[in-house]
């Protein structure tokens, strides 16, 4: 079978599919809960830590098995701010503080490339990595051990690991995450399906050439022409195409829960009370929201029954995140550094101003190893940092 859903009309075809039972599987953002004693399931950027936070829920990571794109087990230390993830757990409650609550039962976190940066533009903010546009806004996050500087410190040749979301109106990717790394010995492109030949056992994402030919493993049931999958292949091309070695559905479809939050870009559209969030079809008729589009970022609430979250409510956001919740830390001093008025909780550095930062319960002179803290801030302007608005003492 050859064929795209690259045009409108296929977009249109693969959103239909998706309302009878065959959603298509994205990369976006969200929360469901089941009420009471039902499970949560999250799908999104970690914000935050103490617990971690994902689209506004404090997930207690203590007992949580974590695994990465791969499978592999992996650490909660291997968690970082800006990393796309998804998250299972307990009912949502609310503690003390009024904060919405929940104990996470297993964490798998999974980027959207790995692969050699081709191009930088540093007035534009954005690189090419595998042939992929990837913008970089206010809150993407740069790993601070590997790129200093942020986007400053990349040079063409570096392999990086980009985690994000997928615009589908725009075919870039918006970065949440970006990591150098080395001794890389495969790349991984998660995104759109397209040009499927399944007797040649060829297809394409982002216009990169892939073959299956020798992929032993189990295709994806999100495995066709306008699906999303994550890819990942040799680092050397074989006659024209990328060798695949794995093949894995983008993400997890949410299951049937009375209370569902969806923050992610529009993935597919055919009305405004007709839509797809990261692949989870909405249903907005009760709500009719105005100024939806392929690509736009929105907030749904609702209901989630056989797949299609029923929407009460859908909210258009800023594209770039702006707007949205401080990032958050709470935890104990790792480190602290009077002299440049800075100290690291769970592996993030964070800097204060006199001038700036905002006390409570305690002083900069209480910022020593150990102490127990609460922290609400913005990213640095490279985005290795957390700029701190307001320092809580607890």
């Amino acid at each position: 079978m050859n064929g795209s859903t690259d045009s409108s009309g296929g977009v249109r075809r693969a959103l239909r599919a998706a309302w009878l039972g065959l959603a298509l599987v994205g990369c976006g953002g969200g929360v469901d809960s089941g009420g009471t004693g039902n499970p949560t399931f999250a799908s999104g950027t970690i914000t935050g830590f103490g617990s971690v936070i994902v689209d506004g829920v404090h997930f207690d990571d203590t007992h949580a098995s974590v695994v990465d794109g791969d499978g592999a087990v992996r650490s909660r230390d291997d968690l970082r701010l800006g990393m796309t993830t998804e998250i299972r757990g307990s009912a949502l409650g609310t503690d003390g503080f009024g904060t919405t609550v929940s104990t996470a039962t297993s964490i798998a976190f999974g980027s959207a490339l790995l692969g050699p940066v081709s191009t930088i533009d540093l007035t534009a903010s954005r690189v090419v990595v595998l042939g992929q546009t990837v913008d970089i806004g206010a809150r993407t996050v740069f790993d601070e051990a590997s790129l200093s500087s942020g986007l400053a410190a990349l040079v063409l040749g570096d392999v990086v690991e980009v985690y994000g979301l997928f615009d589908a109106a725009t075919g870039h990717y918006a970065a949440t995450r970006i990591e150098r790394k080395s001794g890389v010995t495969g790349f991984v492109l998660r995104g759109v399906v397209a040009q499927l030949d399944t007797a040649a056992k060829t297809f394409s994402i982002g216009g990169q050439r892939m073959s299956y030919a020798t992929f032993t493993g189990t295709l994806p049931a999100t495995f066709a022409n306008g699906g999303m999958v994550r890819s990942r292949f040799g680092t050397a091309q074989v006659a024209g195409a990328w060798p695949v070695n794995g093949l894995s559905d983008s993400t997890q479809q949410p299951m049937d829960r009375d209370e569902v939050r969806l923050d992610g870009l529009v993935s597919a559209f055919v009305s405004n009370q007709q839509f797809s969030v990261g692949g989870t079809p909405v249903d907005a008729t009760a709500v009719n929201p105005a100024g939806v589009a392929l690509g736009v970022r929105v907030e749904v609430e609702g209901t989630a029954r056989a797949g299609v979250l029923v929407a009460t409510k859908v909210e258009v956001k800023a594209p770039d995140g702006s707007g949205d919740q401080d990032f958050e830390l709470r935890g104990s001093v790792a480190s602290a550094d009077p002299a440049n008025s800075s100290f690291v909780v769970r592996g993030v550095t964070v800097v204060y101003s006199m001038a700036t930062t905002e006390f409570k319960d305690g002083t900069a002179a209480g910022l020593t190893a150990g102490a127990n803290v609460e922290v609400r801030g913005t990213l640095s302007s490279n985005g290795t940092r957390l700029l701190a608005t307001r320092i809580t003492f607890r």
